[in-house]
């Protein structure tokens, strides 16, 4: 296999190339996030390509904040779940990658709907109380957006997780301190998430290089190790919004806008191919 590290620059490669071709599309956080993804779909998670929407004796993982999908596309092509080649289809008429993950399409890796925010810990939470209803020794792994906390439904989710002691979820937060508006502190401070989570029965796992894909694996295996001891986990994760394009990087802008021609020529030089493009 590949080295993580030219994955994760092939599946940037890839993002901007998606965005750029539709026009459309959110790169920031999707840029931020890739090293997440490459350590989970190709070291840390039990997975099988060939698409089970059962996931019987697998991890299973959620998106909640599901407008970052060029990354979560890139990945499951690139782990083998859909030819590589359908990823030049992004939010194109009839394209089985609309700009939020469906279900409808029936994409392979796809579970859940995640074009609403806030739903994807719920969601995470029914995964794991099935698995160990049908006695499964698996990992439920769900991904959330910093400012995606801002919306209620995830502290409902929180609190029942913590009080039904759910401790074979790992929900990560990508922790970049922006969103859609401007930085998370402007729009709505978080405070001390770790100190919240721990308030409501959570482990918390704090993950300080999320950009650095090494220390990404280091913090989820970190993570399983606080597994089935009777408490969900956390990682708090601080990420760079569009990591590895240097006129992205911390900007709030990029949350939603496709770079133009000469950007993505700017955006390509700084990240070579790697795996080879579709």
């Amino acid at each position: 296999m590949p080295a993580l590290k030219d994955i994760a620059t092939q599946i940037r490669r890839d993002i901007v190339r998606m965005v750029h071709g539709c026009a459309s599309g959110h790169p920031g956080g999707s840029l931020g996030c890739t090293e997440y993804f490459t350590a989970l779909y190709f070291k840390v998670m039990k997975h099988n390509p060939q698409f089970d929407m059962d996931a019987r004796n697998e991890d299973v993982f959620v998106l909640s904040n599901g407008h970052i999908s060029p990354v979560f596309y890139s990945t499951l092509a690139r782990a083998g779940y859909f030819d590589v080649k359908e990823l030049a289809t992004f939010r194109k008429i009839d394209s089985r990658l609309q700009g939020h993950p469906a279900t409808h399409e029936h994409l392979p890796g796809i579970r859940i709907a995640s074009g609403s925010l806030g739903q994807g810990m719920s969601v995470g939470i029914g995964a794991a109380l099935t698995k160990k209803l049908n006695g499964e020794n698996t990992t439920v792994y769900t991904l959330h957006g910093d400012g995606e906390l801002d919306e209620g439904q995830n502290w409902e989710a929180i609190m029942f997780a913590g009080a039904k002691g759910v401790d074979n979820l790992i929900s990560t937060i990508d922790w970049n301190g922006q969103q859609i508006d401007g930085p998370t502190d402007k729009v709505m401070k978080l405070g001390d998430l770790g100190a919240k989570f721990e308030a409501f029965g959570w482990d918390v796992v704090h993950l300080d290089k999320g950009n650095d894909v090494d220390a990404v694996v280091a913090g989820l295996e970190e993570a399983k190790k606080h597994t089935g001891k009777g408490k969900p986990v956390v990682v708090l994760m601080r990420t760079v919004m569009g990591a590895g394009v240097d006129f992205m990087e911390g900007h709030h802008e990029w949350h939603g806008i496709a770079p133009n021609d000469e950007q993505l020529a700017s955006a390509l030089a700084q990240l070579p191919e790697t795996l080879g493009d579709y």
